[in-house]
């Protein structure tokens, strides 16, 4: 969903020479894929023509692993992805296996818990864990879970639960009358020194990770992992949770439709995500790449 006007020229790319790039990171919705959530043929032919030129490439999305389906057949090379907003990696190609964890404690779930309680009445919660989600009774059924345990918050942390020595990935919050930035301005002020908090739903649905944990942590130790820097990626986004990640990598676009902060922290800015702006900058990349050949 855009939360700016949506850019439709040609991409502005980053001032300067930039390296050239080893990997791309780019998010899935509002990016990648289209609002139908599809992921367009040009948009396949253009991952696959990097993949084949030796670039490789990274979706790091705050999807969970389970909902990884519409692009687990675009996925070539290491067949990895980054999940839950940095807090997993997961291998495609080996039906969506957890390879890392980055979980949020308990007990620091519970901290957020009760202070977004004080500073935001009204706020529900869901505890999203690598077995699955579960949500108390008052938060929005956005996605219906036959399996989900319906509970208060405390409960769905406690170790007791079927799934409760699972690791916690993600607190999710939600209230009802705040705006999306309000809220989450609000909770980083009143619960921010334990957690990292962030959004990328347009309506005031957080996302709470472990502290330091983000995407672009887990893409820093995956680069560097590969003895890949940040000069070497080029990274693509449109909500408030891609931010970190742009700001990290050496070149960054700002989807067309992209939130304002976003478009501040990028290098550059391309078309909107139905407009295949992923694809049209690969394509130039690539296009580069040939020239200087």
């Amino acid at each position: 969903m855009s939360e700016d006007g949506a850019v439709t020229s040609a991409p502005q790319r980053p001032d300067g020479p930039t390296p050239a790039p080893r990997l791309i990171a780019t998010d899935l919705d509002g990016t990648l894929l289209r609002d139908d959530k599809s992921v367009s043929l040009r948009t396949v032919a253009a991952l696959a023509a990097a993949e084949e030129a030796g670039i490789e490439v990274f979706f790091v999305t705050g999807r969970p692993a389970r909902w990884m389906d519409v692009v687990a057949d675009h996925v070539h090379g290491h067949g990895l992805a980054i999940c839950a907003n940095g807090a997993a990696v997961v291998d495609l190609h080996a039906g969506r296996e957890f390879v890392q964890v980055r979980e949020l404690p308990r007990g620091t779930a519970l901290d957020v818990v009760e202070a977004l309680r004080a500073a935001a009445p009204g706020t529900s919660f869901a505890v999203e864990r690598t077995t699955g989600i579960n949500y108390e009774p008052d938060y929005p059924p956005f996605f219906q879970d036959p399996g989900a345990t319906i509970a208060t918050v405390e409960k769905l942390l406690q170790e007791d639960l079927d799934d409760g020595t699972a690791p916690v990935l993600k607190l999710l919050a939600h209230h009802g009358e705040l705006s999306p930035d309000a809220f989450l301005e609000l909770a980083r002020t009143a619960a921010g020194q334990y957690a990292s908090i962030t959004r990328s739903s347009p309506t005031a649905l957080l996302e709470v990770s472990g502290l330091g944990v983000s995407k672009a942590s887990t893409l820093a130790l995956c680069c560097a992992e590969r003895g890949i820097s940040p000069e070497e990626v080029v990274a693509f986004g449109d909500m408030p949770n891609d931010v970190e990640m742009l700001s990290w990598a050496g070149t960054s676009y700002a989807m067309g439709n992209a939130h304002p902060a976003v478009i501040a922290a990028a290098s550059g800015q391309t078309v909107a995500n139905n407009e295949d702006g992923v694809a049209i900058v690969i394509e130039a990349i690539l296009a580069d790449r040939a020239a200087r050949a």
